[in-house]
Formats: structure tokens, sequence, C-alpha cells
């Protein structure tokens, strides 16, 4: 999981594509839990054409995540909305 900064968690991310309509990025230490969750939060969105992540070699590679949004649309600007949506989900969690 990436590092806590200020009662927030970050995640060390590398654009590797950015073509508006296409998003590919390298996302350091992260495993199948943040990316799954990704993944299928994006492809549930209708902007969305297409999400998945790429884990490449367990001790080599750090894992991909590719999305690709439908005409018009900014596959950034998705991406940050739904960050901003599963912030606010998990700001809601109550630990006792």
């Amino acid at each position: 999981m990436g590092a806590q900064v200020g009662g927030l968690f970050t995640m060390a991310i590398k654009v590797l594509l950015d073509e508006g309509g296409e998003l590919r990025m390298r996302i350091t230490g992260e495993s199948h839990t943040a990316l799954q969750l990704f993944r299928s939060r994006l492809n549930d969105n209708k902007d969305v054409e297409y999400a998945n992540y790429f884990l490449g070699h367990p001790s080599l590679d750090e894992p991909e995540l590719y999305i690709r949004v439908k005409k018009g649309k900014d596959a950034g600007k998705v991406l940050k909305s739904l960050c901003s949506g599963l912030a606010k989900e998990f700001g809601k969690v109550k630990l006792s």
C-alpha cells in the first residue's frame, strides 16, 4: 500500500501514456487488492469503454493500470473523479 501523508494514503504513480481518451500508468507498491478495486469501479463507470490492470513479472515489474474512455471524455478526469469518490467512501469508515 502507498505511504500515509497527513492522514491520507498516497500512491506512487508514473504516467506512461496520457492521450486524453487513454491513460496508462505504473503504480508502485500496489497489488491485486487496490488495482482490482480501480478496475471494477472504472468498468462500472458509464464513461469508460475498457479498464484493466497488468501485473507483469512479480519480481521485476510494477503493475500497470490502463483506462480507455468513450469519445469526448478524458481518462484522467474520470480517474480523478473515481479517486475522489473512493476517498469519500473510505472516509466514512469508522474504526473501533
